[in-house]
């Protein structure tokens, strides 16, 4: 079982209300999505500033704020601190609780233990990180506002222009702030599943994007740029159990429809016929399986392939370069009930 998260909001008075709302929301609707699966919450939210409260940036108070984490409490367990942008041209950090974070940020360990204590910048919440001395030889990105002014507080650091996020070990800045919301998707994906990040997508009604130089979207994220209730509701059924004999007729019973009005509503909405996307599913999970060292056999009865064959010849007509490749089997089988 995945360990608890625990994510750090570490708020300011006037900070952008969206930068946090919509991340804090993203996970909200991932521990939502997996509870109803019968699976434990992934992250544990806390809202934190140098004092109890603070004045959001269209005026909400946010109130019982929790203290800055302690280095004891960081010690244990996994952590995201998140920081956040300041409306303004400038961010400006004159006000005592802005100086109080900044010098509890300049007493973190440097550099953070990536994996256990990760640092995520939305928006301008990069200038903040940089003035705490934590971008210094990072390759990083904020608002294209802000970008000079990155530059200017951190002269050490490789400011990326036109990047959706950016990721330099253990630390995440992000563009703006709509692109916390891809940020924080992106790392759902990384521990809750590509398919857990696409649903909590779906349901906020938002593109999955990447950056210009980010690698392509595996198919679990790919396909999924519409809003149709019924080809998202038949996506995550295949996502979650690609094992099973995903034939139309099969697809048609569980839309309550007619395996032609199945197949036009993936062409239309999705951009792929039906089949085929279940076989990019299917292979995207041999994909993962063999990543993890499990053999080709068991990679292809995991993926729902009839054979290992099956496999081989999917990923060739899927134009994947090489061969399949696997180890000896693990001792213990694997669950298959998500990919």
């Amino acid at each position: 079982m995945s360990p608890t998260t625990h994510v750090h909001f570490l708020l300011l008075p006037g900070s952008i209300i969206l930068d946090w709302a919509g991340p804090a929301e993203a996970l909200r609707i991932a521990n939502q999505l997996r509870l109803a699966q019968g699976q434990p919450a992934l992250w544990e939210l806390h809202f934190c500033g140098a004092s109890s409260q603070a004045r959001s940036s269209v005026g909400a108070v946010i109130q019982t704020l929790e203290p800055l984490p302690g280095a004891a409490t960081l010690a244990q367990g996994q952590h995201w601190l998140v920081l956040v942008g300041q409306p303004g041209e400038q961010v400006a950090l004159d006000h005592p609780d802005a100086q109080a974070l900044l010098r509890w940020l300049r007493a973190l360990p440097v550099p953070l233990r990536s994996g256990s204590v990760e640092l995520l910048c939305v928006c301008a919440g990069a200038v903040i990180a940089a003035h705490g001395g934590l971008l210094h030889q990072r390759h990083a990105t904020t608002h294209h506002q802000h970008l000079d002014e990155l530059r200017a507080v951190a002269p050490t650091c490789q400011v990326q222009d036109n990047r959706v996020f950016v990721h330099d070990d253990g630390i995440y800045t992000s563009a703006g702030m709509t692109t916390g919301i891809d940020l924080f998707l992106h790392r759902i994906a990384a521990l809750g599943g590509p398919a857990l990040a696409a649903q909590v997508a779906q349901t906020m009604v938002v593109a999955l994007r990447r950056g210009p130089n980010d690698p392509e979207l595996s198919p679990f994220l790919s396909y999924r740029q519409h809003i149709h209730p019924t080809v998202h509701r038949l996506q995550d059924a295949i996502g979650q159990q690609p094992q099973l004999d995903w034939s139309l007729p099969r697809m048609a019973a569980l839309a309550h429809s007619s395996t032609r009005h199945v197949a036009r509503l993936f062409n239309q909405h999705a951009g792929i016929a039906p089949l085929e996307y279940v076989q990019r599913i299917r292979l995207a999970t041999a994909q993962s399986a063999l990543q993890a060292g499990y053999s080709v056999t068991r990679a292809a009865e995991m993926a729902g392939f009839s054979s290992d064959g099956q496999l081989r010849r999917s990923w060739h007509t899927l134009g994947m370069a090489g061969s399949p490749k696997g180890s000896q089997p693990p001792r213990q089988p694997l669950r298959t009930g998500r990919a």
